[in-house]
């Protein structure tokens, strides 16, 4: 089994966690900038953060034979603080970077008159720099925030084919799909779907334009719940050609829309499962690399 995770927060996740994931098939990811769980207080700091993702990430992936790919925005929880509105100034010289395939996350946490602004403005730089654009759809009054975000999305003139609203649910993947926008599923114990729910959308709507992520990030969360998911549609008599649709074929079909996915090398039978210096197959960094004096194994060395 092949996975692609379209939305995994790795920078929250350790190293033992990228020698899990390629163990389990993972030979792909795309981690979205988002909310880090305590206020930024300026736009420098999310330019270290932007680095990181960009930078670090791909280098810390590229050791157990996982692709690192990114997503640059100022996410909506932060886009109500003043301090950081700036940081929609520091987005074009980013999203002109090899590794960035969308732009996201975007959309809403609470529909502040904040976040709308933020929302259509960047829109507006995923149809300049023609880029995908990820969709937050907020985890309070969902079904409210879908309608509006479908609304803004109508509104910015995007080809829907280039928007991914995530964190659906049975009650807003409808709407999502009649909109020509791709659905996005986050596999997330308690708060978002199950790989059993998430069998049982599949089975109503099929497989197209459907994307199963992680979202695994600082909370309590499973970078694996991914694999469980494609374990949980063989069960229920999905065929394997379904799974690899689903878990590495749409991801790589809607992120291949920015023309900057990179998946040369990547050994879609099996990466050397889990070994550090195995290397990143035209990656950050060769194997036993350093990326700013650093390695895997600390110190540099």
């Amino acid at each position: 089994m092949r996975i692609f995770d379209p939305h995994i927060h790795m920078t929250s996740r350790t190293t033992d966690d990228y020698e899990r994931m390629a163990a389990a098939g993972v030979r792909a990811v795309v981690e979205p900038a988002f909310w880090l769980g305590q206020p930024r207080t300026s736009p420098d700091s999310f330019a270290d953060y932007f680095d990181s993702i960009i930078g670090w990430e791909p280098f810390r992936a590229a050791q157990f034979g996982v692709r690192h790919h990114a997503t640059i925005a100022l996410n909506p929880k932060e886009a109500n603080d003043p301090r950081c509105r700036p940081v929609l100034d520091l987005l074009p010289r980013y999203l002109e970077k090899d590794g960035v395939v969308a732009v996201g996350e975007i959309g809403y946490d609470s529909m502040t008159p904040a976040e709308d602004e933020a929302f259509a403005a960047q829109l507006a730089l995923a149809v300049a720099h023609e880029l995908p654009a990820m969709v937050h759809t907020p985890h309070r009054d969902k079904a409210r925030g879908v309608e509006r975000s479908l609304a803004v999305v109508a509104e910015s003139g995007i080809d829907p084919g280039l928007v991914v609203l995530d964190h659906l649910n049975e009650v807003t993947a409808g709407p999502v799909r009649d909109s020509g926008c791709w659905l996005g599923f986050s596999i997330y114990p308690d708060t978002k779907m199950s790989p059993p729910r998430m069998v049982e959308l599949l089975r109503l709507y099929g497989t197209e334009r459907m994307l199963v992520n992680s979202a695994a990030d600082w909370g309590r969360s499973d970078p694996l719940l991914t694999r469980a998911t494609g374990e949980a549609m063989l069960l229920a008599g999905f065929t394997a050609d379904d799974v690899d649709r689903v878990l590495w074929r749409n991801p790589v079909e809607f992120y291949a829309q920015s023309g900057r996915l990179d998946l040369t090398g990547v050994d879609d039978a099996g990466a050397a499962a889990g070994q550090p210096g195995t290397g990143g197959p035209g990656g950050a960094a060769p194997a036993g690399g350093t990326f700013a004096g650093n390695s895997i194994l600390r110190g540099g060395s």
